[in-house]
């Protein structure tokens, strides 16, 4: 009886090992499977994250690629600005080649793009602004060198009309000479043509009145040119300037002169400078030419 007493009592200890360990291993399984179920969730959250970190990524480099390109479009003459404009697009292509592979990067590059973003803005509005005052300066000299044009042309029309009033004066004011005559004379003061009776010559003319002419006493210079060519004179002294030259005179007179008609006469004498042929004679009066005449002596 003893011994069935003690069997009795094992039993039930050797039916309770097996539930329990099936219980812990229920347990464990479910564990496991709870722990694998956050794994592959952790890892699609991962995946998805990092999907959505590279697909910002890419959509921040591409907007700092095209605002590369809008500071490539930014043209100035503003040295200054230039500068500035040349910084700002390297400062962009440096955190272009930012690795950028986290959350932190990220944030980093987003508000990189917002402060570069603003700067953008603020020289856009500073090109605008300088294009159109550049612009309106342009404008402003366009009208100026019009104007300088027109001045410069108007200028030009009073300096010719000027000059055309000044020529006319001049011409106006020439004193000249009607009436030249010249005489050959003998020793008896009487006319002749002949060479060997010639003592002197007497060219004699009248100064006409000219109201705009400077009056006063005036050299009326008198040139008898032979055949030849040369100069009847007296001296190689007897010199007087005409327009910029040295001309050789035959004889001078003064006159007084006075704005009205004057009849005067020039004697030149003859010492031997006279020979047969065609002459001129010439009378010159304020470097102008003002009268002259021709005549011939005979053998």
């Amino acid at each position: 009886m003893a011994t069935s007493d003690n069997y009795t009592g094992e039993e039930p200890g050797k039916s309770k090992t097996p539930v329990g360990m099936i219980a812990i291993s229920i347990i464990l399984g479910l564990l496991l499977i709870f722990l694998i179920f956050m794994y592959f969730d952790q890892r699609h959250k991962r995946v998805e994250m990092e999907t959505a970190l590279t697909e910002e990524k890419d959509s921040l480099a591409n907007e700092l690629r095209n605002m590369v390109h809008a500071y490539d479009t930014m043209k100035t003459n503003n040295d200054t600005l230039n500068a500035g404009l040349n910084k700002e697009r390297q400062r962009i292509v440096d955190l272009l080649k930012v690795n950028a592979s986290n959350v932190t990067l990220i944030k980093r590059y987003r508000n990189e793009i917002t402060t570069m973003r603003d700067i953008m803005k603020s020289y856009i509005v500073q090109i605008d602004s300088l294009n159109s005052r550049n612009k309106l300066l342009s404008q402003e000299n366009t009208e100026i060198r019009a104007q300088v044009d027109e001045m410069r042309n108007i200028n030009t029309e009073l300096s010719q009309v000027r000059e055309n009033l000044t020529t006319k004066v001049e011409m106006a004011s020439v004193v000249m000479a009607t009436d030249v005559a010249a005489t050959m004379l003998n020793k008896n003061g009487k006319d002749t043509k002949r060479l060997n009776y010639l003592d002197k010559l007497r060219v004699c003319f009248m100064i006409r009145a000219n109201p705009i002419a400077a009056a006063g006493t005036k050299d009326v210079y008198l040139r008898i040119i032979r055949p030849d060519a040369l100069v009847v004179t007296t001296s190689a002294d007897n010199l007087f300037e005409f327009q910029g030259n040295q001309l050789v005179y035959s004889a001078v007179r003064q006159v007084d002169y006075t704005n009205e008609d004057i009849d005067a006469c020039i004697f030149v004498d003859n010492n031997g400078d006279f020979v047969t042929g065609n002459y001129t004679a010439e009378l010159y009066l304020d470097n102008n030419l003002i009268g002259q005449t021709v005549f011939a002596i005979t053998r």
